[in-house]
């Protein structure tokens, strides 16, 4: 049975929920809230396990704060023995328009302190990664305080609309491959 391993980056508490630098745990938690089931609280994160049409997906929401990230995504990869073809990492990006989605196969870092962890503790690139847009409507000096910010009343449609999208495209990754996925849900 091929395994998949979508890892949505976040921190880890409460005074980070519905930030826009936890967008990879929303849209993990979209997508495990179609189930009956919920997260398990496991080594380096919390997990949730479930079978889509022969395929098994292992959801990973770190634990080990943003900038820590390599070291569950290294651990979980080795664990389940995950080929780095069937990991997706889920992340905020400041260089996208608010809500819009790109999968990318691989990169740099791009100046995100999350992605930066993850490639130094696989040594590698080469890994799928769903960019989700949080815009950059900030003023210099301020972005900090912008990605650890919540959402605004007039922000959520499209943050909803791009998870909705995000969900759709982790899917086809999952069922029909990473070029399919992006054909069909790249903007």
């Amino acid at each position: 049975m091929k395994k998949y391993l979508i890892i949505g980056l976040g921190n880890p508490g409460a005074e980070y929920t519905q930030t826009r630098h936890n967008i990879g745990f929303n849209v993990l938690d979209s997508w495990a809230m179609k189930s009956d089931s919920s997260f398990e609280s496991v080594r380096h994160g919390d997990i949730f396990r479930f079978k889509i049409k022969g395929r098994a997906v292992i959801l990973l929401k770190p634990n080990t704060f943003m900038n820590l990230s390599g070291k569950a995504v290294r651990y979980w990869v080795h664990q389940e023995n995950i080929p780095f073809k069937n990991v997706v990492i889920v992340l905020d990006d400041l260089a996208l328009p608010l809500g819009e989605i790109r999968l990318k196969l691989k990169g740099s870092d791009g100046g995100h302190n999350g992605l930066k962890s993850i490639q130094e503790a696989l040594g590698r690139q080469d890994y799928a990664r769903l960019r989700f847009g949080i815009g950059n409507d900030f003023s210099k000096g301020q972005q900090t305080d912008f990605v650890l910010g919540k959402w605004g009343k007039d922000e959520l449609n499209n943050v909803t609309l791009g998870i909705k999208n995000s969900l759709k495209l982790l899917e086809t990754f999952v069922l029909s491959g990473a070029q399919i996925a992006m054909n069909q849900y790249n903007q």
